[in-house]
């Protein structure tokens, strides 16, 4: 299940964002977004859980969490 996580702090790294996930169950990918030009993060990303039962956890339990000062969104991704 692709999940769309956002509003993430700017200084917030793909290896972090993983790990927030990484604890509710497997993870395929992770892709942060960075901006072409400057290279830094757009503050959203992808990530990709196998396990459909562990990706609707990590929504249950990241969802409005506070991450590095602000508080993420996740949501399954259209």
């Amino acid at each position: 299940m692709k999940l769309l996580v956002r509003n993430l702090a700017r200084s917030t790294s793909e290896e972090e964002i993983r790990n927030l996930f990484t604890a509710y169950g497997d993870v395929d990918a992770c892709d942060l977004v960075l901006d072409q030009t400057t290279g830094k993060s757009k503050g959203f990303a992808f990530v990709e859980m196998p396990n459909e039962d562990q990706a609707r956890k990590a929504i249950a339990n990241l969802h409005e969490a506070m991450v590095d000062k602000s508080r993420i969104r996740v949501k399954i991704s259209q």
